[in-house]
């Protein structure tokens, strides 16, 4: 493949992953449930308790933007906020299990999308997109 064949693919690459990540994001049920950045925000949270500021780092966002969006996941009781033992000032954030029962379900809805988009193809053609897929992640993993 030439530098230029090599160069083409990234960008129909991205652009394939970019509308699949949006098509997933945008629809199914999970899309009235809570927008696409709040979910992101409860994917950060699963694992680990983060601060306000660690959230807004994480996802590019201005500190305001970043209260705007914990304050709506925390009013709708999703997420919890707790005081730093050792700083007054720093606030810890959880999810709730209410918050990590609705990301399940949206996580569920979003798989189920992209499963009923596979229903006609082949099986080598789902040979092809589990190749593809274990290479996508290299590449995302990649330094």
């Amino acid at each position: 493949m030439t530098p230029a064949e090599r160069r083409r693919l990234a960008v129909d690459l991205r652009s394939v992953c970019m509308r699949i990540s949006r098509r997933v994001r945008f629809s199914g049920a999970d899309r009235s449930v809570l927008p696409p950045h709040q979910v992101s925000v409860l994917g950060k949270l699963e694992k680990q308790i983060r601060t306000p500021r660690e959230l807004a780092e994480i996802e590019c966002v201005s500190a305001p933007s970043m209260t705007r969006t914990v304050n709506a996941l925390v009013e709708h009781g999703y997420v919890r906020r707790d005081a730093d033992p050792d700083d007054g000032r720093q606030v810890h954030l959880q999810l709730t299990p209410e918050g990590r029962k609705t990301l399940t379900a949206i996580r569920r809805s979003r798989d189920e999308w992209v499963y009923s988009r596979m229903n006609d193809l082949t099986e080598e053609e789902c040979a092809v997109l589990r190749e593809a897929a274990d290479i996508l992640d290299r590449v995302v993993t990649a330094r």
